[in-house]
Formats: C-alpha cells, structure tokens, sequence
C-alpha cells in the first residue's frame, strides 16, 4: 500500500473547455465533492484535455504511472455523441474493467433523468490506479459520486493506491480488520 498524501487526478475531457471557450466546471465539481467528503489528506493533480482518444489514453497512462494518482476521476465524454470517447481511452489502458462502477451511477441517474441510459460511464484498473469515468453535468457528477464513493476506498485499498478516508455524511465500506 502506498503511505504519505493520497494523490488524486482529476481529468475534465472537454474540446470547448481546453480549448479556453467555456470554462471547465466538470473539474471544480470534482474537488469540491472529494473535498468535502475525504477526510485524509489529498492532493489534486488537474487537467482539462480534448475530447481525443489518444490523448485522454496518454492523460491517464501519465496520471497513473508517472503521477502515481491512486484515483483518477474523469468527468465528460461519456455520451453517445461520436466526439464521446472517454470510456474507450479508459478501456486501452486498464487491465482490469469495473463495470459495477457505471451500472450504479447509471441506476442513479435514472432516479433523476431518463436519458442517463444514454450514458456510458466505466470504471477500471491500471496499476495501482482506479479510473471512473464521470458524466460532464457537475450536478450529475455529485450524484453519481455520492453512489461509489463508498466502494471507492476498499477497491483502491486492494489495487495497493493509497488509504482514502471517507467522512462529510458519507462512509466507506471495509470489511473489519482492513
């Protein structure tokens, strides 16, 4: 298990907003969620890239290995539209797929929207790295992060990334003694 301040990238695939046309609102989501409900000290590693299988695979591959991120949040690029290929760089550089990460978020956004069965969030392993894909609507992304967080911990306590605390009205999930 890796010890000292966990790192955490946060990775907003977007054509408009790394371009500077609208600004990125996905990544600010992202840490506010994460700062309110990590308890343990963490540190963000940001970025804002274009919606381009190569580059988010090269993103991820670099956050993972190089930035030694033990969890890697997307957020965008998860529809059906043909620009829409995060959960396909996501699948090039896992070895492991989670698939129940992206059934849940999508069972609970189908409590709010019925489009949500347009969505294709994933969630996998790349090292001791967990990459899960986020809708690119931040108030999608609360939702959907208040679903898995609690499973977030324990999966990246197994893949040996570092210990994350979970608190701010939510808990994780750990069998006694982990």
């Amino acid at each position: 298990m890796t010890s000292g301040v966990a790192r955490i990238g946060i990775v907003t695939v977007s054509d408009r907003a790394s371009a500077g046309v609208y600004e990125d609102k996905g990544g600010p989501a992202i840490r506010e969620f994460l700062t309110q409900h990590l308890t343990n000290e963490w540190q963000p590693i940001a970025r804002v890239i274009s919606d381009d299988v190569a580059t988010i695979a090269r993103t991820l591959r670099d956050l993972a290995d190089l930035e030694h991120c033990s969890l890697i949040v997307t957020t965008g690029g998860t529809g059906p539209a043909a620009r829409d290929v995060t959960p396909e760089a996501t699948e090039m550089v896992c070895q492991k797929m989670m698939p129940g990460f992206g059934e849940l978020m999508r069972a609970v956004s189908l409590k709010v929207v019925p489009t949500a069965i347009l969505s294709r969030q994933t969630a996998g392993i790349r090292g001791s790295s967990l990459i899960v894909n986020l809708p690119g609507k931040p108030s999608s992304i609360a939702e959907c992060l208040t679903a898995v967080l609690p499973a977030i911990p324990y999966c990246v306590d197994l893949i040996g990334g570092a210990r994350l605390e979970v608190g701010g009205g939510l808990s994780a999930f750990r069998p006694k003694g982990a």
